[in-house]
């Protein structure tokens, strides 16, 4: 920049640091809904995807406005650092309040996560979707990290087995598992070990491609393993109850969508820890 530019910026005025007279502080202000590339540090490696954003900040009762253009360059910076994960997250939550001079914010990254599963059988490969979602929120003292994965996965109902001569209703169904995590053991958790859990507890697996005989499996593992949606967060809250320790959780509430074969509604469920 030469100094024309230089003393050119300095005349422009920073209207956003005008001072308000109005006396209201605002809790939340940012950007949302945009969309970046993002590096993403999977268990098998680097994935690039693309997230969804949102960033905000709370902004004193004598401040105009915030500074939007700082969001920006925030995850602009961000893309050409190392590949983001949970504990690149928290280093990003804090560089956000570094750099918009804010006491308390809140940083959510949505993105899709691609990972490789082999059919049951036959042992074809093929890629699965599952939706990720990233929150901090907080002060540079105490900022709350929080990890959310949703699974596609089959359910089938015990009722229609039991009532029914032969065969049973089925469904594809959402399970989505949202954790708390401790900030001082971010590297102990990760998206695919909740992924592993919710695809467990579930009546079967879903894949992206099938042989026949992978297709005889899973329809015969899902009718010997009947679950109501009830059963489902109840399964998942357990096994998250029982994996806290190992994965640094703090608190969880776990979510189950049933899309009914034979409804034009869905069946849910919503099941949190007492501390949630």
């Amino acid at each position: 920049m030469n100094t024309r530019d230089l003393n050119q910026n300095q005349a422009i005025p920073d209207v956003q640091g005008y001072r308000d007279q109005r006396n209201l502080a605002i809790q939340r202000v940012g950007v949302r809904g945009l969309k970046y590339p993002l590096r993403w540090r999977a268990q098998d490696g680097v994935q690039h995807t693309v997230m969804q954003a949102a960033l905000d900040v709370a902004l004193p009762a004598d401040q105009k406005g915030t500074h939007m253009s700082r969001f920006i360059a925030l995850l602009q910076a961000q893309g050409q650092e190392d590949a983001l994960d949970l504990e690149g997250m928290l280093k990003l939550h804090h560089k956000m309040l570094e750099r918009l001079q804010a006491q308390d914010g809140q940083i959510e990254l949505q993105f899709p996560l691609f990972l490789k599963k082999k059919a049951p059988v036959s042992g074809v490969e093929s890629l699965l979707d599952y939706q990720i979602v990233l929150k901090t929120q907080g002060s540079l003292d105490a900022t709350h990290c929080e990890l959310s994965v949703t699974a596609p996965v089959t359910s089938l109902c015990p009722c229609s087995k039991e009532v029914s001569a032969y065969g049973a209703h089925n469904q594809r169904s959402h399970l989505a598992l949202e954790v708390r995590l401790n900030p001082t053991r971010l590297a102990d958790c990760d998206a695919e070990s909740l992924i592993a859990i919710a695809e467990s507890q579930a009546s079967s697996e879903v894949y992206g491609l099938l042989k026949r005989v992978d297709e005889k499996h899973v329809t015969e593992r899902a009718y010997d393993n009947p679950k109501f949606v009830e059963d489902l967060v109840r399964d998942v809250a357990a096994a998250l109850h029982a994996s806290q320790d190992q994965f640094g959780l703090i608190a969880y509430c776990v979510r189950a969508e049933n899309f009914e074969s034979i409804h034009n509604h869905s069946a849910w469920a919503e099941l949190h820890s007492a501390n949630w």
